[in-house]
């Protein structure tokens, strides 16, 4: 099996094919994480400014409560998204951890 050494100024090491592999699909999936968090903060600032908007309109005051109803979505965006991305973040430290040594 091909030996690859890996870039680390800090501590370097020499890993199989295969744990490279790994560990990059885990890189990854830890950038897609921290993408769809930013997706979520995304959308969250659009009902934000979307609901400030209708809450501004004073000719149609029966549009308010679609204003209101943006700003509560927009809170509960912003948890979903943070506490989705806590969650998958503790799963992926568990396997990005170092193996023992053998």
């Amino acid at each position: 099996m091909k030996k690859v050494k890996l870039h680390n100024p800090f501590k370097p090491q020499v890993i199989n094919e295969k744990k490279l592999r790994e560990h990059l699909a885990l890189e990854r999936t830890k950038l897609a994480n921290e993408r769809t968090l930013l997706a979520y903060i995304r959308a969250s600032l659009y009902l934000l400014v979307g609901g400030i908007a209708l809450l501004q309109i004073k000719e149609y005051p029966r549009l308010h409560w679609i204003g209101y109803s943006s700003l509560v979505i927009c809170v509960l965006f912003m948890i979903i998204g943070i506490w989705r991305y806590i969650l998958l973040e503790r799963k992926l430290k568990n396997l990005l951890l170092p193996d023992e040594k053998e």
